[in-house]
């Protein structure tokens, strides 16, 4: 564990970083570039489970009709696996996160919805989403990235499953993701697709930390 938690800290992929832009001011027909806040990317906690719940119930309610977690399931995995989850925070406020947790098969199965399993090889990605006010700006697509890379940088860790609808598949498979096929897992009428993403090699070869 604390070799685990030495890890975490050392990660690039949790650090701090800053988006800059240049802001034309006036006076002495000058500009100035301006540094806006820095935006932060940290494992969640329980304290953040509210924050979480609203953009998630927001971003899948309209939709599906159906959260991936309910507020109570994502205080659950927030207190077992917090090391593996992600959010993105702006100016001190959640911009877009993603919650995941430790799985033994080799394919997702009904249980695993609500099952952490400790020590394993395998991350199970049980939700992503972005605030409705950040959306369209590649936000999700970023924080997945630093995700995988992040994962990449825990010990003994191998692969990420995840299950989605069949219109979301392009956007993993984008991102790295390959298709194992339809899953077992179903909610309500809802059908989904597995996928799963190897974890294997450096962090640092596949894109630039900075984003």
């Amino acid at each position: 564990m604390a070799q685990q938690q030495q890890q975490l800290c050392s990660s690039p992929f949790l650090k701090p970083f800053f988006l800059k832009a240049p802001v034309s001011v006036s006076g002495r027909g000058r500009q100035r570039r301006h540094t806006l806040p820095a935006s932060e990317f940290r494992n969640l906690t329980p304290q953040d489970a509210i924050s979480v719940f609203e953009i998630e119930r927001e971003a899948f309610v309209s939709v599906s009709g159906e959260c991936p977690l309910t507020l109570e399931e994502v205080l659950h995995f927030l207190r077992l696996c917090p090391e593996l989850s992600l959010g993105w925070f702006e100016e001190g406020q959640l911009v877009a996160f993603v919650i995941g947790s430790g799985w033994d098969k080799e394919r997702l199965a009904q249980e695993a919805l609500m099952t952490h399993v400790p020590d394993t090889p395998t991350v199970h990605i049980h939700v992503l989403s972005v605030h409705r006010q950040c959306r369209q700006q590649g936000k999700g697509s970023i924080l997945l990235w630093r995700y995988l890379q992040y994962l990449r940088c825990l010990p003994g860790l191998r692969r990420a499953l995840l299950v989605c609808e069949e219109f979301l598949v392009p956007f993993y498979r984008k991102a790295g993701f390959k298709e194992k096929g339809a899953s077992a897992i179903a909610v309500g009428s809802l059908s989904f697709v597995e996928m799963e993403y190897p974890l294997g090699g450096s962090a640092f070869e596949r894109r630039n930390s900075g984003c």
